[in-house]
């Protein structure tokens, strides 16, 4: 039996092949391959100076791991991973091109939602991983916690910037309003915007795994982990149906 008639029969699948290796390839280009690249190395240096400088501190590891890393690192790359996963090609006007496969658009959508998942976590939650262990040695289990949370927030935060790739194109300055703007300052500031931050939902994941009570959150981890669910999956059926909206002319 061959292959075509096997999957005519198993229904449509929602990741193709052809689609995550041309997004593969677009956000691992030089160009943009060294954006994502220079945050990380950015948090590893910093990681090596600080304990070199200080020695293992779980204090100062936390205020690391937290207020670079997850504040500022993990969104950052979100931006340049969710809206590099379609948003030059809505710009460029090269998705036309893709629109005209025999490929439904929610499968295009999820495809490059898995592919800047797995690059928003190789370049966030990996490099945390291992400045924690460097600054502490996973002291507290505060390593673990934080890539953890880097790894959640990643997911959350590649579903909500692929999402406003496709109904805008200005959405690398909307993505960094909001990584910058909402969640590292009314995020931190206001009390009532932090139930609504992606950074406070994954710092209730990083509580939980955490040994000591070093980590707090706003958010309680069973309401955490329904927005985290809940986001990232409303954000990913409205960009399919944005995306089916656009016309082969690139116009709505």
């Amino acid at each position: 039996m061959s292959t075509t008639a096997v999957s005519a029969r198993s229904g449509p699948a929602l990741y193709h092949p052809t689609v995550a290796r041309l997004t593969y390839r677009a956000l691992l280009g030089r160009r943009r391959a060294l954006i994502l690249a220079a945050l990380p190395a950015l948090l590893l240096l910093i990681s090596v100076a600080v304990r070199v400088l200080s020695g293992a501190d779980d204090a100062t590891a936390d205020g690391v791991l937290g207020g670079f890393a997850l504040a500022t690192m993990v969104p950052l790359i979100g931006v340049i991973a969710g809206t590099g996963a379609i948003g030059p090609e809505i710009d460029d006007g090269s998705v036309v091109y893709l629109l005209a496969k025999p490929v439904k658009r929610p499968t295009i959508i999820f495809t490059k939602l898995v592919v800047a998942i797995g690059v928003s976590v190789t370049f966030s939650a990996l490099p945390t991983l291992v400045a924690g262990f460097v600054l502490n040695g996973n002291s507290q289990g505060l390593a673990v916690a934080y890539a953890a949370a880097a790894a959640v927030a990643s997911v959350a935060y590649s579903a909500i910037f692929l999402l406003l790739g496709t109904v805008t194109r200005h959405a690398v300055v909307a993505g960094l309003v909001y990584a910058l703007v909402w969640e590292s300052v009314f995020g931190n500031l206001v009390a009532g915007a932090r139930t609504l931050s992606v950074q406070q939902w994954s710092l209730a994941v990083a509580q939980k795994i955490a040994e000591h009570d070093t980590i707090t959150s706003d958010v309680g981890l069973p309401l955490a982990v329904v927005l985290l669910v809940g986001v990232t999956v409303t954000a990913t059926w409205y960009a399919g149906r944005k995306l089916r909206a656009l016309t082969l002319s690139g116009e709505e």
